[in-house]
């Protein structure tokens, strides 16, 4: 079956077993940052973004994503980077393996909710495993760069 997507902004016209999930459809092209953790919809580690919403690409059919746009940590390079910085800073990625999945999730939920409460940011980032770090660098991560763009919103300094 032929489908067309439209991936990091380039358009792909290509075709496809039916069968084929959008985890190995994007590596297809490229896009290494998109893990394969667990293959049970559980670690967060294939995150994408389909038409701006969060989706585990493991359990999502290629075919499912023809006429969308699909968004990988390769094409939010700006958002990624400005954010990876403080989650860095904290040491909190560590072997690094989970950190595309966990940013692909925080930017969502930044996007969603400008100004999440502590058990907000838990319950968004609750589908993430990470094996190394038990999430508090992440947090403390997450919490410094949400007190850096309420600074940057005001004009004050950090």
């Amino acid at each position: 079956m032929k489908i067309t997507v439209m991936l990091n902004g380039k358009k792909i016209e290509e075709e496809i077993s039916p069968d084929m999930l959008l985890i190995d459809f994007v590596r297809g092209h490229g896009c290494f940052s998109v893990k394969r953790g667990c293959e049970t919809s559980n670690c967060g580690l294939c995150t994408v973004f389909m038409d701006d919403m969060p989706v585990l690409s493991c359990s999502v059919l290629a075919a499912r994503a023809s006429g969308r746009r699909v968004e990988t940590l390769e094409g939010l390079q700006g958002e990624a980077e400005e954010f990876g910085s403080f989650i860095a800073d904290q040491g909190a990625e560590q072997c690094g393996f989970c950190n595309p999945g966990m940013i692909m999730n925080a930017i969502a939920l930044f996007r969603e909710n400008p100004d999440p409460s502590d058990e907000e940011i838990k319950e968004y980032l609750a589908g993430n495993l990470c094996r190394c770090s038990g999430y508090e660098g992440q947090l403390r991560g997450i919490r410094e760069f949400l007190e850096y763009r309420r600074s940057k919103r005001t004009g004050g300094a950090i």
